[in-house]
Parts: structure tokens; sequence; C-alpha cells
């Protein structure tokens, strides 16, 4: 006997509906016919897409607990439809130590509602080695507070990483150009106007930064995902290179103009950029990846002026429901959801068993109402962040149920 069946299910690319068997939190059967199980549940002709991966949140537990911990970040992105989460690891301490790296796992296997792994920080070799022994899902390295000397040790230090231990060579990277940043801030330290934030980290920064690490992770045999990807000319290089990449929600719907009404609320690192240099909705594609960079803070931390405000936007619960938005609108293919925001983030982060709806595979399921219609309540959501640029915003097309291992975790249906 099956532990589950879910019924009625419409799949993408495949016409009629489809009964899912589940047992041990796996996907046991796919067919049509009738089955039977300990529980089943019938999710009224939506759609079931295999469950969504966010590769980049900052739940900033431990030590920064006020803005979100791993409870109430894990909670949101089981509202949002996210079934999995890949942790950043600039909390407090650092996730940069074997100890520090063992306490964040204990922290988030106690509170987490969905699936996690963890990105570690980078430290000497010696220190990366002990982390190795707890299976970091990737490295972070933070370009933009690095110097280039540093950066050629620490990307050194991660090949002979790969070259001595079971790493798998993925190093996510946060690309600014540090000179280019203090340069321009420096320029503008005095200004008052939020739109300012956007001109002391410039495209150009992130441009390259990106060259840059594309050339260090060459040098030094490593795979490179390259986080919340802003610009055109970037999003080029990363294309003609191979190389992975994920877009935010922010930065594909909005531009910079967003600080002439939301002030510092939409500070973010990168910043929005101009519109004639900034991703957009018609910029995704088959390899897309969606990373929400879900990082909220305190209201009083974002409205401290353009340079002290700390950056950082929630955005686990808004982000599905936009870009089905975009899908209801015509302007982007619903085929594409399922690759962007589960099958891509599971291959480049070597998650054998996501991102596909397949036999064997873990069940973990994002129900998805293309019709409902709402309009997004920030008192509403579970995230301790209490802004969003979206707040109030229409949407058309929603997640209606978040199922992890089998176990029901959200359900609006």
């Amino acid at each position: 006997m099956l532990d589950l069946v879910i019924k009625n299910s419409k799949l993408v690319g495949k016409n009629g509906e489809y009964n899912i068997g589940v047992s041990d939190g796996k996907i046991i059967e796919i067919t049509q016919k009738n089955l039977k199980a300990d529980e089943s549940i019938d999710i009224e002709s939506n759609y079931l897409l295999p469950g969504f991966i966010d590769p980049h949140v900052h739940f900033r537990d431990p030590g920064l607990t006020q803005k979100e911990d791993f409870k109430s970040g894990s909670e949101a992105a089981a509202h949002g439809g996210f079934t999995t989460v890949i942790d950043m690891p600039n909390t407090l301490p650092k996730t940069n130590t074997y100890n520090a790296l063992k306490e964040k796992m204990k922290i988030a296997k106690s509170k987490s509602v969905v699936n996690f792994y963890l990105q570690a920080g980078h430290n000497t070799l010696d220190e990366m080695k002990k982390m190795m022994e707890l299976n970091p899902i990737s490295f972070k390295v933070f370009m933009d507070l690095e110097t280039d000397d540093s950066l050629e040790e620490i990307f050194h230090d991660l090949g002979e990483l790969k070259n001595s231990t079971p790493y798998n060579g993925l190093v996510a990277t946060h690309c600014e150009k540090r000179s280019i940043v203090q340069g321009e801030t420096e320029r503008l330290k005095d200004s008052t106007e939020p739109i300012d934030y956007s001109y002391a980290r410039p495209s150009t920064s992130e441009d390259e930064s990106v060259a840059q690490t594309i050339e260090l992770a060459r040098k030094n045999n490593l795979r490179l995902h390259i986080c919340h990807l802003s610009t055109k000319n970037a999003l080029n290089m990363a294309r003609k290179n191979n190389i992975s990449y994920e877009f935010t929600p922010h930065h594909l719907l909005l531009d910079n103009s967003a600080y002439n009404k939301f002030g510092t609320m939409v500070k973010t690192n990168p910043p929005l950029r101009p519109e004639s240099q900034r991703v957009s909705i018609a910029d995704i594609d088959e390899n897309t990846i969606i990373g929400t960079d879900h990082a909220p803070h305190t209201l009083d931390e974002k409205q401290k002026g353009v340079f002290t405000s700390s950056p950082g936007i929630p955005n686990l619960e808004t982000v599905v429901s936009l870009l089905l938005t975009e899908v209801n609108k015509g302007n982007l293919d619903f085929d594409l959801i399922p690759k962007i925001f589960s099958e891509n983030a599971a291959k480049v982060f070597d998650l054998k068993n996501k991102g596909e709806i397949q036999g064997g595979k873990d069940a973990d399921f994002t129900v998805i109402d293309l019709n409902r219609e709402g309009r997004f309540d920030i008192r509403q959501f579970k995230t301790k962040g209490e802004y969003s640029p979206f707040d109030g915003c229409e949407y058309k097309g929603a997640p209606v149920m978040t199922i992890v291992s089998g176990k029901v975790v959200f359900d609006d249906i």
C-alpha cells in the first residue's frame, strides 16, 4: 500500500490528469489509473510541479535572528512554494569554520519545515578541509569584500581543496568589483538621493567582477555559479562561457527608478540597474535559475540613509506569483517554470533526487493554480521582513500547496 496518492494532477508537457503514488518520501508511481493509498490529496486539476528550489536565501540564523530565523524563513519558503532552500554563510558567526557549519546544521535541522542545504564561506585550506567532512553544498565568495590578491589566493585554495577532498569544485560568487565600488562610493558619499546607491555600485563593477571570476575559476579548474546576475553584459559573458547564473525577481522586474518611489526599501546588492543595462523577463531562457536572494532586515535597519541602510529584499513569498503573472500576460512560457524554479538548480547543485517528477525521486512538489488571483499583503507573509516593493501588487497565478518528502507543509487549495 502506498503512503500517499496525489490525485487529479496536471503535469507540464503532458495531456490529461495523473495520479502520483508516494511511499517513504519517494515517488513510486505516475499513472492515469486509480491508486490506493493510506492518504489521498485531490489537487483539483491544478498543476503539480517538481518542488521548487531556491539556491539563494539569507535566513540570518544564528546571530541575526531579529531579521529572520530558520523557522520563519522556512515557513516563508513553504508559503511561497519552495521545498528546498540553500542558505548563505554571512551569519554571525560566519559559516566559514567546521564548528560554525556544524552549529548551523543543528539549528536548521531543528527549525526548518523545508529541505535545506548550506553554503560555506572560504577560510584557510586546512579549515575548509575540515568543513568538507560536513558536505557543504558549495563555497561562497563575496568578490566585493576582497582584493585582487586575496581573490587569487581564495580561488587557488579552492582549487587545491578540489584536488585533495571530495569537493566538487562548485563556487558561487557575488560579483561586484571592490575597487570600483569603493571609488564610486567615495565620490557619492554625501548624497541623500537613494538612486545614487545604484551609481555607487555601477554596472561596470559587476561586469568586471564577472570577467574576473570566470578567469579565476578557469585557472583553478572550478565550476562557477554567478549569484543575482543583474546586467546585460554580465549575462552575455555567462552565456558565452557556459556559466550557470541566477536572476532575482527585483532585478527582472524593477529598474533603478524604483529608488525614487521606494527609497532605501529597495536597496540591495548588486543594486537595481538603469533600464538600458538591466536584465528583464525577456532574458529568461531554458538555462536560467531563479534565486530570490531573500534577505530580510528590520524596518529600522532599512531606513538609515543611502549608504547606512541595510541592503536586502525579502522575496520568497512573492517571486512565484510574480513570474506566473508574467506567464498569464504572455511574457513567459509556462513550460520554463519547472526548469527555472527546480530542474536547473537541481542540476547545478548536484541534487540528484530533486528537480523532476520521476519514479525514485524525492516526493517534493509545488502545486500551482494558474488562475488564482489576488493582491500581495505583507501582513499575511511568514517572513519577519515587513517590507516589499511588491506589497499591494495584483497577481494571477500562485502556489497553493507545498509538499516536502510526501508531507504537506503549506495548503491553500
